[in-house]
């Protein structure tokens, strides 16, 4: 008998969780490196996204020569 989808795990959680011997799944684990992996994604990507300060660029090359 099939679950209802609300109680479904999403495609992406499937994707995400991990074979252990047995064959067994561990969802939960799966669950939280999704949710984890989100909301780093949703605080950080705009601040990656930046453009690097041509100051902070200046000094990286200024090291490198040296």
């Amino acid at each position: 008998m099939d679950e209802p989808d609300d109680k479904k795990p999403s495609d992406e959680i499937m994707r995400a969780q991990e074979r252990v011997p047995g064959g067994t799944r561990r969802v939960p684990e799966a669950a939280f490196d999704l949710w984890l992996r989100r909301g780093l994604h949703q605080l950080y990507d705009d601040v990656a996204n930046e453009a690097i300060p041509p100051e902070l660029l200046q000094l990286i090359e200024q090291d490198r020569r040296k």
